[in-house]
């Protein structure tokens, strides 16, 4: 087949001058395209004697894999070229300073927690953890709280669905952690001394109430424990968690079904100039509940309540945060808004110590 030097010397030496990759797709097409010159070539092979065709398809496949790898060779050249360019001016000083970045911060509920954690750790107190959904004895019956009580209505607790023919009592969605003050008795007996930490759940919602919130119930159990324990657990808590010196506490008479005596406890404050501030003023401000643990209570969870006593405490997580870090609306914890948590968030590796500092 004659003309194929010639062709292969004009294909391979325009493939050489091509500046860039629309060039060389050019001549591709040109060459091995369905209507290229060597494909349209390649046709002619049928009208040749069987000897000649031979000889000819032979060249012609030759010819069809240098022009090819040509195309492939040029083409990378092209990209490593465009590559050393571009590299050429995107470079990159590494001797500037490095740019800030932007760090995730943690929310004000998991800050105060660990604050609080820390507190009562440092006066001997283990966390304790129980499940979310409570039987109602858990939740009702084991912490004295009789069946007409109103915290036990679908109005102020969210009950769990039961399969139709299903008599046995619902499982509901916990109205404090309580229950685990029961279930770390039955485990682990008397004496003993917990927190439990976690989420709650009760039908209420407004600028300070959400279905969703958090809370930390104390149980302390011991063989002579008082109410003047309880006090000054409490006082060195107010103490440290507000990072004052000067903490005045009122214990109020109260009643609470699982303690005995009951009291809510209130805190000196003032609201001067519309700030709060803890420990002066003439002002007071309630901040738990608190009380005996009734003895009802312990022979429920398996203590003797002839030989152990003890009292038992519980605060809301969202409202501490609210009162120390000055958050005026408890709903926008859980808005997930970003730019509310850069401004009330705390550095992530800044963990509260009571000896370091809780709020640095």
């Amino acid at each position: 087949m004659d003309g194929l030097d010639a062709l292969k010397e004009r294909y391979l030496g325009g493939i050489a001058e091509a500046g860039d990759e629309a060039a060389l797709e050019e001549l591709r097409v040109a060459a091995l395209g369905k209507k290229g010159e060597i494909s349209l070539k390649m046709r002619e092979l049928g009208q040749m004697d069987p000897a000649v065709r031979q000889a000819a398809g032979q060249a012609l496949n030759r010819l069809k894999d240098e022009i090819d790898a040509a195309l492939r060779a040029k083409k990378a050249a092209l990209g490593d070229a465009a590559l050393d360019e571009r590299l050429k001016a995107e470079w990159l000083d590494v001797t500037l300073p490095g740019r800030p970045r932007r760090q995730g911060t943690v929310h004000p509920i998991s800050q105060v927690t660990e604050e609080v954690t820390a507190i009562f750790a440092d006066m001997g107190f283990a966390v304790a953890e129980g499940p979310q959904i409570e039987s109602d004895w858990y939740n009702f019956d084991a912490l004295n709280i009789p069946p007409e009580h109103p915290s036990r209505q679908e109005m102020d607790t969210f009950y769990m669905a039961r399969a139709e023919g299903d008599n046995r009592p619902p499982h509901v969605l916990r109205t404090h952690t309580s229950p685990v003050q029961i279930r770390s008795m039955q485990t682990h007996g008397a004496p003993i001394r917990i927190i439990a930490p976690g989420r709650v759940y009760r039908m209420d919602m407004d600028q300070t109430h959400t279905p969703m919130f958090h809370q930390v119930e104390g149980l302390a159990i011991d063989r002579d424990i008082s109410m003047a324990n309880l006090k000054w657990v409490l006082e060195e808590f107010c103490r440290a968690f507000f990072e004052v010196e000067g903490v005045e506490l009122r214990f109020r008479a109260s009643h609470f079904p699982f303690t005995e005596p009951s009291a809510e406890v209130d805190i000196r404050c003032s609201w001067a100039g519309g700030s709060l501030k803890i420990g002066e003023g003439d002002d007071w401000m309630e901040i738990l509940g608190s009380g005996m643990v009734h003895p009802k209570v312990l022979a429920a969870a398996g203590v003797d309540p002839d030989e152990w006593q003890g009292f038992a405490f519980g605060l809301g997580i969202d409202r501490l945060a609210m009162l120390k870090y000055g958050i005026p609306d408890l709903r926008a914890f859980f808005e997930s808004d970003l730019r509310w948590l850069r401004h009330y968030g705390f550095a992530a590796l800044d963990m509260p110590t009571v000896a370091g500092g809780l709020s640095r």
